[in-house]
């Protein structure tokens, strides 16, 4: 059996037809859904990149791994889902993007040198690296890993200093000129490279490559898309597929902001120009064009694995790593935690047996991001690590049974680099914010500032924050103590698991080590021999 793990970024929930989106239609995940279950209220231990898939790659929190923010190292140490899967014999690979920043300051510190195998694994968050793609390969932004995606463009006549920049990522104007997909009046143009050598198509056809290249050994390949992350370019068709009276309304209210973080987050240059009609109507309907354009290729890829008999013993997820703000609440981007941002689609076919009862159905169970490394540990024939992994299997939920499920989930925000946190006067270590979401309340836990409250079965579209509302003070309260009761837990006891510890526990003290007993006959009614070692001395 081997997993097939397909990740885009930057995908919202609602821009999938399968989640009722009439909009944009996409058909080939719907098609997956209909095969498997698709899990309705998925969220996202944080909204942002880089802490969000350390989560999904190591199953544990935010606060537990540490990566708070992009480009903050996982720090050496940190088990991850590779470190999980090999001793079951199961090769763990990527293929795309991971967001990954090594730890090279606690690699050089222990002697792993990236040039080995453990050493590369370590820097590579786990995986044996078929492809890395996070994007650019310009020396101004370290870390974004576009070489062999740059070779390929180079290998098809599209040549340049950075071809990811000159054709991936510009447009022809009209005129002749060239323009950046960097600058959003862009968006509407194609881009310069062909849809059949885009990255999306590119990642496509290596993620083919990759399960080909696969011997009888199970694997699991991570699929991982960098669309439809901006820039906002698209090949053409999908550049001026859609247009602005496709778009669903924009999802705000004028004075909806009151709280100060609030405040002074929607006034910063991202949020301003997304708060604007007119750049909406431009980019929007492009960022529908890249979902277009994914679903398409997913098409393709679905169709190989029909094909190629894979269907039969390949579990096929697909998930994004957050959501895209797009103008709602008068936001661009992504980061917090509004649903447009934090929740995720997360659709998973099963192809086994026991999976068939609940195939095209629809589960609102709580769901969190890092429940998908403890459930390929568990469909490989792994042994749960709940001491590691702070997730749950979704095992049960897939087949059907009942079981007793969270009844709240987390998802952690550090916005200490962000402008925001200087304009509100937050010290960098305080600038921290928790949700807790109950499945209709989510609260919002701001250090140093009054909590936001939303009740999603009266405000769906979370437009009214009643954090300061004295009505709603229970709720603030009870969720209060939900976090407080998260925090307090166990998150970095990972060297020692349960059944280890109740039997130190029944041993009461090390093998060998007797401690204020009074004489051998104290020894004797509580059950305990003189050691050896100590009688023979």
């Amino acid at each position: 059996m081997n997993v097939l793990w397909i990740m885009a970024d930057q995908l919202r929930w609602d821009y999938l037809s399968c989640y009722g989106a009439s909009h944009i239609d996409t058909p080939n995940l719907d098609r997956l859904a209909a095969r498997g279950v698709r899990f309705n209220k998925t969220y996202v231990q944080s909204p942002i990149c880089g802490p969000s898939r350390m989560s999904f790659y190591t199953g544990r929190y935010v606060r537990s791994h540490g990566a708070t923010w992009n480009g903050f190292p996982l720090r050496v140490g940190e088990a991850t889902l590779g470190d999980h899967l090999r001793p079951l014999g199961v090769t763990c690979g990527l293929v795309g993007k991971t967001h990954m920043t090594p730890d090279r300051e606690g690699m050089a510190r222990l002697g792993l040198s990236p040039d080995t195998e453990i050493g590369a694994r370590v820097a590579e968050c786990g995986f044996d690296v078929f492809v890395r793609d996070d994007g650019t390969n310009h020396s101004d932004y370290p870390n974004r890993h576009g070489a062999d995606y740059d070779a390929y463009l180079r290998s098809h006549g599209m040549d340049g200093d950075n071809p990811w920049e000159e054709w991936a990522n510009t447009a022809e104007a009209p005129d002749g000129s060239l323009k950046s997909g960097w600058l959003l009046e862009t968006a509407p143009l194609p881009a310069r490279v062909p849809k059949e050598h885009s990255e999306t198509a590119w990642l496509t056809t290596r993620g083919i490559e990759y399960i080909e290249a696969q011997g009888d050994a199970p694997w699991l390949c991570h699929l991982s898309y960098i669309k439809p992350h901006w820039p906002y370019l698209a090949p053409a068709p999908y550049n001026d597929m859609y247009s602005a009276g496709d778009l669903p309304p924009v999802n705000r209210r004028d004075g909806e902001h009151k709280h100060p973080l609030m405040q002074a987050w929607a006034d910063t240059r991202i949020c301003r120009s997304f708060a604007r009609k007119d750049v909406r109507d431009v980019v929007a309907p492009v960022y529908m064009g890249l979902i277009k354009e994914l679903d398409d290729n997913l098409g393709r890829l679905f169709d190989y694995l029909e094909t190629s008999g894979r269907m039969d013993d390949t579990m096929v997820v697909f998930c994004s790593d957050h959501g895209d703000n797009m103008g709602d609440h008068d936001l661009g981007e992504k980061d917090l935690f509004y649903d447009c941002s934090a929740r995720i689609p997360l659709i998973v076919y099963d192809p086994r047996a026991q999976a068939d009862a609940t195939r095209g159905t629809v589960s609102d169970a709580l769901v969190e991001g890092i429940d998908l490394a403890p459930t390929f540990v568990d469909f490989f024939g792994g042994t749960a690590q709940p001491h590691v992994m702070e997730g749950r299997e979704l095992t049960p939920l897939l087949h059907g049974q009942d079981v007793e499920w969270r009844d709240h989930c987390i998802s952690e925000y550090d916005y200490a680099t962000r402008d925001a946190r200087r304009a509100v006067g937050v010290d960098q270590n305080d600038a921290r914010m928790v949700m807790v979401f109950d499945g209709r309340w989510k609260y919002v836990h701001v250090e140093t500032m009054r909590p936001m409250l939303f009740d999603l079965e009266t405000d769906p579209d979370e437009l009214h924050d009643l954090g300061a509302d004295p009505d709603h003070a229970d709720h603030v309260a009870r969720l209060r103590d939900l976090h407080f009761d998260w925090a307090r837990q166990h998150h970095n006891r990972t060297t020692r698991d349960a059944a280890t510890i109740e039997r130190m526990t029944d041993n009461r003290e090390p093998p060998g080590i007797i401690i204020a007993y009074w004489d051998e006959d104290d020894l004797a009614r509580d059950g305990r021999p003189m050691p050896a070692h100590i009688r023979d001395a």
